[in-house]
């Protein structure tokens, strides 16, 4: 009796792939373009120039995309990266100088998934777990460097880990960020200097 191969086509993986992008790439230009609530699955297929039946099984549904969307930016955030940097520093006035130009880069460079991510929440049918996702990864990047800190000796008395991680989070998180650049007007280098000059008065021991 002879086997039965498994029919296998690069050309049509390759060709999936593409159409996969494609459309991960349509919804995230409407997602920043309109809001999340106002997009639908028939807005993304128009965009990608296909039918809504390939968004589904391509890609599935808008809470499918959205999560696909946020994990990629905390893939290319640079948390890891950031808190290599800073564990290499020893002089904790520097720490957090380091600490700001990170996470200022990690929410300049993904600013249009934040604000992707923001217009979610509100109507998003698992809201909760997708603020989760998003934020694990980057609030256990800041409790990595309040215990640098705290190995350092550099800490205010009485400020423990897990009051300098809540407090790094106050300073850096993207809901820091998002007030003073996109609120208020500031460039990210006003921002990074006053989010590191706040976080340093809160927690360093002078």
């Amino acid at each position: 009796m002879t086997d039965v191969r498994p029919y296998h086509s690069p050309r049509r993986e390759h060709g999936a792939a593409e159409t996969r992008r494609d459309l991960m790439a349509a919804a995230q230009r409407l997602f920043a373009r309109s809001g999340y609530a106002k997009v639908t699955v028939a807005d993304i297929a128009g965009e990608a120039g296909t039918a809504v039946k390939t968004v589904y099984a391509s890609v599935g549904g808008k809470a499918e995309i959205l999560r696909e969307i946020v994990e990629g930016a905390v893939r290319r955030s640079g948390a890891e990266e950031t808190v290599a940097r800073v564990r290499a520093t020893a002089d904790a006035a520097a720490c957090v100088a380091v600490l700001a130009h990170g996470t200022r880069m990690g929410n300049e460079g993904q600013r249009e998934t934040i604000a992707i991510l923001f217009s979610a929440i509100p109507v998003h049918e698992s809201a909760e777990t997708l603020w989760e996702q998003a934020t694990t990864l980057y609030r256990g990047a800041l409790r990595d460097i309040a215990e640098h800190l705290h190995g350092l000796g550099a800490l205010r008395a009485g400020m423990t880990v897990d009051r300098c991680a809540d407090l790094l989070w106050f300073c850096f998180g993207p809901q820091a960020w998002r007030p003073l650049v996109d609120d208020c007007g500031w460039t990210w280098d006003e921002a990074e200097d006053q989010l590191a000059a706040t976080a340093a008065a809160l927690l360093l021991d002078r």
